[in-house]
């Protein structure tokens, strides 16, 4: 079919074209952004509760009060005289009874064992939570694309956690044992960290849209992100050392600092700090050596974290700046409650806000590397 051609005086009547709508790109599959972030501030603000209750029940050594892992009969607590008398008869089995505890009356046995079923119990109830809000935003179709994997991922590392909770109170109930392994401890605790670590993660992230975020990852600091990542290593690492300090009770020897009091006088060096064989059992179960470690990982997470501090100044951004001034502002308080705990013995008021301030300062160090990462725009001004 031949074209008609047209005359260059014909009047042409021009289409309107689309205009493209602003935040076109953020608004496809988004989702329920918002709710599923208090969703999970809620999951955050339960994990540090149960970081805490889990911190107290180690520091009044009620951990092995409950000698089964029972996860679904084990959320009935005794309801009768019978019943309390079969769950003390049981710990009764058990080394810390015969060795540490004997004598111990019901009355004694009911305060560590309700100190133990509250702590499972928070735990049931953090997976409770957790499910049900997965699966009321799933049903509804409303969680971010991209979004579902990540949150499948806090629930699988909260049941992996129930599991590596028994594996814990498991090694206490052996021969010869009067607490859990410390470095089982350490593995449990450690691992509530890092899900307190992905959900503040993903907190920041949804509390922007992703377009800003794309945008902002252009003005990031790489060099500042990897320095901080190093650090979230790093404080992740005296954390596990502070738990193998609590999983031996080390932090109530050698009450003195800097030094450390001997039978003969203080020393900045342990006593026998390699006494024990296989050389290796002295790095989990020599009190001074272990106390040690942690003191001086602790100068050396302090001197990094200045470093990192510093290089941060350079930064452009004031957000940025001032995220890591929060956090060697926290560092500083959390060494001067360190140092406390040690003059005086760990006391259990002290012990656990030096735990409590472990869980800001970690949360303060991951804000600030997210905000290298992530800068908010300012003005040219600001």
């Amino acid at each position: 079919m031949a074209i008609k051609p047209r005359s260059i005086f014909e009047e042409v009547s021009e289409t309107q074209k689309p205009v493209a709508a602003p935040g076109g790109i953020d608004a496809k599959g988004r989702g329920a952004r918002g709710a599923i972030r208090v969703w999970l501030m809620m999951l955050f603000a339960l994990v540090v509760v149960m970081i805490t209750v889990g911190g107290l029940t180690r520091l009044t050594d009620s951990g092995l009060s409950i000698t089964e892992w029972a996860p679904l009969s084990g959320s009935v607590p005794p309801l009768n005289a019978a019943q309390w008398e079969a769950e003390f008869e049981a710990y009764k089995q058990i080394p810390e009874y015969t060795e540490q505890n004997a004598g111990m009356s019901m009355a004694e046995f009911k305060v560590i064992y309700w100190w133990e079923w509250g702590h499972r119990q928070l735990g049931r109830f953090i997976g409770l939570v957790w499910g049900l809000g997965f699966a009321y935003f799933l049903v509804r179709r409303q969680i971010p694309t991209g979004w579902t994997g990540r949150l499948v991922f806090i629930g699988a590392l909260g049941g992996l956690q129930g599991a590596i909770g028994w594996w814990m109170v498991h090694s206490g109930l052996q021969e010869g044992m009067l607490d859990v392994a410390s470095y089982r401890l350490a593995t449990h605790l450690g691992l509530a960290f890092v899900i307190l670590g992905f959900i503040a993660w993903y907190t920041f992230s949804l509390g922007r849209r992703e377009a800003d975020l794309m945008q902002a990852r252009r003005a990031g600091d790489a060099g500042l992100v990897t320095l901080s990542g190093v650090l979230v290593g790093f404080a992740l690492v005296q954390i596990l050392l502070g738990a193998l300090v609590a999983g031996i009770d080390a932090g109530r020897n050698f009450p003195n600092w800097p030094l450390m009091t001997t039978g003969t006088g203080a020393s900045f060096f342990p006593p026998d700090p390699f006494s024990l064989t296989p050389i290796w059992r002295n790095f989990f179960e020599d009190a001074g050596l272990v106390q040690f470690v942690h003191r001086m990982s602790g100068y050396l997470l302090m001197a990094f974290a200045v470093f990192v501090w510093w290089r941060a100044r350079r930064s452009p951004n004031t957000q940025t700046r001032f995220g890591f001034n929060a956090m060697l502002a926290l560092m500083v308080v959390q060494m001067v409650i360190g140092i406390l705990t040690v003059l005086y013995s760990a006391p259990v008021q002290i012990a656990i806000v030096h735990q409590l301030t472990a869980v800001v300062l970690w949360i303060a160090i991951l804000r600030a590397r997210f905000l290298a990462r992530y800068p908010i725009a300012q003005s040219i001004r600001g």
